[in-house]
């Protein structure tokens, strides 16, 4: 699934897309956040799009949280 997610500085300033296209990962987890089916993000936005690509991008989101490192200020006494 990672081959479906580039990073190219020469398309919209190095954020990850979907390979082979010019639809950054940011757009496609936004329509999924608002609630539209894949099929919805495929017909009425990304028609160049397929089901895995989405699911890629969502899997790009799942990684990328997996691996950041959350460091938590406790209050001092």
């Amino acid at each position: 699934m990672q081959d479906r997610i580039s990073v190219n500085p020469q398309i919209h300033f190095g954020k990850p897309c979907v390979a082979g296209t010019r639809v950054p990962v940011q757009n496609v987890l936004e329509l999924v956040r608002e609630g539209l089916s894949f099929s919805q993000i495929i017909a009425d936005y990304y028609p160049d799009l397929t089901v895995e690509d989405i699911q890629a991008c969502l899997q790009y989101a799942i990684d990328t949280v997996t691996l950041e490192d959350i460091h938590v200020a406790t209050p001092a006494p």
